[in-house]
């Protein structure tokens, strides 16, 4: 099959490039569809037969998988004009989310513009000014959690880490004075977000009414006028710098209203959702190991409320490990996704023109020869590592990607992250019941299988 755009890209030498290996018959299209489905098995069926790179598909549908963390960097280390994002298979169900201007499905010059004016919005000075903001409402959380603990102390995390993730990025993309939309907000992106996570038939383009797709239709033009509205209000108020990214975006003047909308809706789905489930792992990992709880705690003791004030996480470092060894066991999503413009070699790999390479960080993270004891939980593996495993482990560790199509609120999300799982260890003694970790379930982002059930005692 041609690729889908011409490049101009000048592929390496591939005579001596190997051919992914893979399944065949009828074992391709089982793992093929179960890897649209639930990803996680799939992965790891497929890492343990054929190894960390394999290939899979059938006719013009062709898949290459890579989870191997030295190919993952020679992916991610070539030219972004030898992939496209923007690709027919967005057709289904991300592109029709967050539209065909947002900056994660578009490729070259629209993606640098708009990724441009989106990264000013994340500067350092900014992610300082809602450290408050982020305090603010994980100690009401908080409250509210030892306010409506049941009796037996147990308690499902999912709804509040949820609520909490959702007003946080509500509170940074529009500012304050619209917090009390969060609510409205999380209704309207539900439907959406249950689209990407639904099966392929279900995503394909129809024009009929009273069905998922046009349901999620029907809430994108709501949240579109509803933007639309508080763009229109931050034009005519007098106040000449907002903290918010919405007002960053608009006083930008680099993008259209249309463009504007879609980069919102990106940054609701992408902040909200992924970041809420990061946050629910972790909980869980440290309700196991009362030993991390207790260093998180005794860190917080000393040095929060420092760090809040100055919006300096450096100041949390043992929290900062905590969340960057639950984010290489538990990425935001298992794997990611982009699609080859031409005939490519990436590593020592041939992989075809029009062919969807989907990158896991998941099995990146669990790769033994990367980490030793792979998989179990240790943030002080990240302290004061030799020189090669500091190598190795920035090659392994791509929960948000890299490069210049890396997750553009990954800074955010490791503030919020940092500073919400501080506090609430501080504030909670939390207990994981489950004597193993739950399974990783979503196609789109990863969530624990049964939320992430503790018990709950309130820390006098």
């Amino acid at each position: 099959m041609a690729p889908t755009t011409t490049s101009t890209v000048t592929t390496d030498d591939q005579s001596d490039a190997i051919t992914p290996p893979g399944p065949t018959g009828r074992e391709n299209l089982r793992i093929l569809r179960q890897l649209f489905d639930e990803p996680a098995p799939a992965l790891r069926e497929l890492a343990d037969t054929f190894g960390p790179v394999c290939a899979l598909g059938f006719g013009p549908v062709r898949v290459a998988v890579i989870g191997d963390p030295t190919t993952l960097r020679a992916m991610m280390s070539t030219n972004a004009a030898a992939f496209r994002w923007r690709h027919r298979y967005n057709k289904l169900g991300l592109g029709f989310v967050v539209g065909r201007q947002s900056l994660i499905v578009s490729d070259g010059e629209a993606h640098r513009r708009r990724r441009h004016a989106v990264q000013g919005a994340f500067s350092p000075p900014r992610l300082r000014e809602w450290t408050p903001m982020v305090r603010e409402r994980t100690d009401a959380i908080i409250a509210e959690a030892a306010r409506t603990l049941p009796t037996t102390g147990v308690l499902e995390w999912t709804p509040l880490v949820r609520r909490l993730i959702l007003e946080i990025t509500v509170n940074a993309i529009f500012g304050r004075s619209f917090a009390g939309s969060a609510e409205e907000i999380g209704a309207l992106m539900r439907r959406p977000q249950g689209l990407l996570e639904a099966p392929a038939i279900r995503q394909v383009p129809h024009p009929f009414p009273f069905t998922l797709r046009s349901g999620v239709r029907r809430d994108r033009r709501d949240l579109d006028r509803l933007i639309d509205v508080e763009i229109d209000r931050l034009r005519t108020t007098e106040v000449e710098d907002h903290d918010d990214l919405l007002g960053v975006l608009v006083r930008s003047g680099s993008l259209s209203d249309a463009e504007i909308r879609d980069q919102v809706v990106t940054l609701l789905g992408a902040g909200f959702d992924t970041t809420s489930a990061a946050l629910t792992w972790m909980l869980l990992r440290v309700g196991t190991d009362p030993a991390v709880a207790a260093k998180i705690r005794s860190e917080a003791d000393q040095r929060f409320d420092e760090a809040a004030e100055r919006g300096d996480m450096s100041e949390l470092p043992y929290a900062g490990r905590v969340v960057r060894e639950s984010l290489r066991l538990h990425p935001p999503g298992l794997l990611g996704i982009r699609m080859t413009a031409s005939d490519q070699r990436i590593g020592q790999f041939a992989v075809r023109g029009g062919t969807l390479v989907v990158w896991s960080p998941y099995l990146a993270g669990r790769d033994e020869r990367s980490w030793p004891d792979a998989a179990r939980f240790d943030p002080d593996r990240f302290l004061d590592p030799t020189e090669e495993q500091r190598q190795l482990s920035e090659r392994a560790w791509v929960p948000f990607g890299r490069g210049p199509h890396m997750c553009i609120g990954f800074a955010l999300a490791q503030m919020e992250l940092t500073m919400a799982l501080s506090r609430l260890i501080q504030r909670l003694d939390i207990e994981t019941l489950a004597r193993e970790m739950p399974r990783p379930v979503g196609t789109v982002v990863n969530r624990p299988e049964g939320g992430a059930v503790t018990r709950v005692r309130l820390r006098r």
